[in-house]
């Protein structure tokens, strides 16, 4: 077995999400594409809701408040999708659509 070992912290720069893909730019000018059905919410979520991220510290994470959605610069690069349970999931997306309704 091979353990990964980083020689800098890889650091997000910049984000984008399309309807298939989340897109993010590292300081060290690398870009992942990551296919956005590895993230539940994000493939849920609206363009609007995409759309409002932030960068933690200095990069090293992706935080879309609205969605309750936080993804680590370095699991991007181990490719690991979301480990959030199917039920966890599901029970996410009834309190958004309960919340659409109360609106």
């Amino acid at each position: 077995m091979t353990t990964l070992t980083l020689e800098t912290e890889p650091l997000a720069l910049q984000v984008s999400v399309t309807d298939e893909n989340l897109m993010v730019d590292l300081v060290d000018g690398r870009s992942l594409i990551v296919p956005l059905s590895w993230y539940p919410r994000l493939l849920q979520a609206s363009q609007e809701e995409r759309q409002n991220w932030q960068l933690l510290g200095d990069g090293y994470a992706i935080e879309w408040v609205d969605l309750d959605e936080y993804i680590g610069v370095e699991g991007l690069l181990a490719g690991r999708k979301s480990g959030e349970s199917r039920h966890s999931f599901e029970r996410w997306l009834a309190g958004r659509s309960a919340s659409s309704h109360n609106e």
